[in-house]
């Protein structure tokens, strides 16, 4: 029952993205980050399955760092954007892997972007984007309320209202959900929602 969702605002773009780590009926853990910090101006948002997530961001990231190592440039969002598509695109027709993701960043020269990837190697620049069970809520939330002028304040308060949506009407609804936000000052964590922790767990 997995969440993620983006918008971009005026100046900056968030990710925000349920925090369970969950098999058939059973949820591991509850604080698992799914949105991982790319390089200092971009953000991936991954649901699918946690082998292919964890392995498929990872990847990409290492070779994003490789490319600005060998290079001195880091590569734009929408360059890092398409080198996603073609890696789950040669991914494909060989061993897939199942994973959607959400691509937020920051350039100089276009400001703030979002992009939309989905496991079948779709890409699609847009204002906002959803996956998982969650997408049925933020989507429409968004559809209603979303103005690409909005503030920071106004953004978040925004996404507060689908993470309540996706408690309040999801069946199944995961408890934690995390905010992570990139600007002109980078890419960074901005907030947790939370309504259940994990217990410590005590020494034998």
């Amino acid at each position: 029952m997995e969440s993620v969702f983006g918008l971009v605002g005026k100046d900056f773009a968030i990710v925000a993205a349920d925090t369970s780590a969950v098999h058939s009926i059973l949820v591991h853990k509850t604080n698992e980050d799914k949105i991982m910090i790319l390089d200092s101006h971009k953000l991936m948002g991954a649901s699918g399955e946690t082998g292919d997530r964890a392995q498929f961001t990872e990847y990409i990231q290492k070779n994003v760092a490789l490319y600005q190592f060998r290079n001195g440039i880091p590569l734009t969002t929408a360059a890092a954007a398409n080198f996603t598509r073609g890696e789950l695109a040669t991914a494909l027709r060989k061993n897939p892997y199942m994973v959607n993701i959400i691509l937020a960043g920051y350039d100089k020269e276009t400001g703030p972007s979002l992009y939309f990837i989905d496991y079948i190697a779709s890409l699609h620049k847009l204002d906002k984007a959803a996956f998982g069970y969650g997408s049925y809520f933020a989507l429409s939330m968004m559809d209603r309320h979303y103005r690409q002028d909005m503030t920071v304040e106004e953004a978040i308060e925004l996404v507060d209202k689908c993470i309540i949506e996706i408690r309040s009407r999801l069946v199944v609804a995961p408890p934690n959900f995390l905010i992570k936000i990139v600007d002109k000052d980078g890419a960074r964590e901005y907030a947790w929602r939370e309504s259940i922790k994990d217990a410590p767990v005590s020494a034998a």
